[in-house]
């Protein structure tokens, strides 16, 4: 665990948290700041290690894509496509909105 003069500071936890859209208490926060800079401490072991003539690996198996053309299959009509949607505006299918305003930090 990283001394306490080399943690993180607390608003870039803050900042971070809010970008996760969080919200954690004081306490929280207080743990995150151990717990983000020792994985950033152990990045930084990471980074000192010498890996000259390590190829890199992109997969940790043999196995290799399978990859066929991207052709259209068959479809469900419209009209059943609609009969089975719960919210519709034909031609459309309504769905639930999934990202609040904004979409940013």
């Amino acid at each position: 665990m990283p001394p306490e003069d080399s943690l993180l500071p607390e608003d870039v936890v803050r900042k971070v948290a809010r970008l996760a859209k969080l919200a954690p208490s004081d306490a929280q926060i207080a743990l995150y700041r151990r717990q983000l800079s020792d994985v950033l401490a152990r990045m930084g072991a990471l980074r000192s290690l010498d890996l000259s003539g390590v190829e890199p690996l992109a997969h940790v198996g043999d196995t290799r894509n399978r990859l066929r053309e991207d052709v259209p299959g068959p479809t469900l009509p419209s009209d059943t496509v609609m009969a089975l949607a719960p919210d519709r505006s034909p031609p459309f299918l309504k769905v639930p909105k999934v990202l609040g305003e904004g979409g940013g930090a």
